[in-house]
């Protein structure tokens, strides 16, 4: 089992084979429009585009499980993202990333990366690195920014 072996609707509703990106280095993001983290958008669009003709993405899940921190459609989400970040890395559909509603996708990721304490994810912008095989090399807390990834990322490439 592999992130490549689970699907996910994007933004836009299409249902999305995670396959796609076999081969990439991936880091798969809980993402939110209202939260005192959401200024990561910026650096996770700055490592998208130095890294992405290497064979690197982002993948952005906002989740509106963190006290309410993204409450808008899809639609809005988007929009924001776009006129504020210019992101241009994938965007996925709202999904829960905790609790008995967790998409199967962050069911596999927090199993393969613990938290500090426990598996859960405690907040947006929790990170999670993921090799071009799709597995998870390492799980990031919140606080860390992306540009100190940037070394992984390096190493994951190489």
């Amino acid at each position: 089992m592999s992130v490549h072996t689970f699907t996910a609707t994007t933004i836009d509703g299409e249902e999305r084979s995670l396959s796609i990106y076999q081969g990439k280095v991936l880091l798969i993001v809980n993402t939110a429009s209202k939260c005192g983290f959401t200024f990561q958008y910026a650096e996770l669009q700055d490592l998208f585009l130095t890294y992405r003709e290497r064979g690197f993405s982002v993948l952005g899940f906002p989740s509106n499980q963190f006290l309410r921190q993204e409450p808008g459609t899809d639609d809005e989400i988007e929009e924001f993202c776009q006129i504020n970040f210019g992101i241009t890395f994938p965007l996925f559909s709202k999904i829960d990333v905790k609790g008995p509603t967790m998409h199967p996708l962050y069911r596999y990721l927090v199993y393969n990366a613990p938290g500090v304490f426990n598996k859960q994810i405690k907040w947006n912008f929790t990170k999670f690195l993921v090799d071009g095989q799709g597995s998870v090399i390492q799980r990031y807390s919140p606080m860390t920014k992306p540009w100190v990834i940037r070394d992984d990322i390096e190493k994951a490439l190489a």
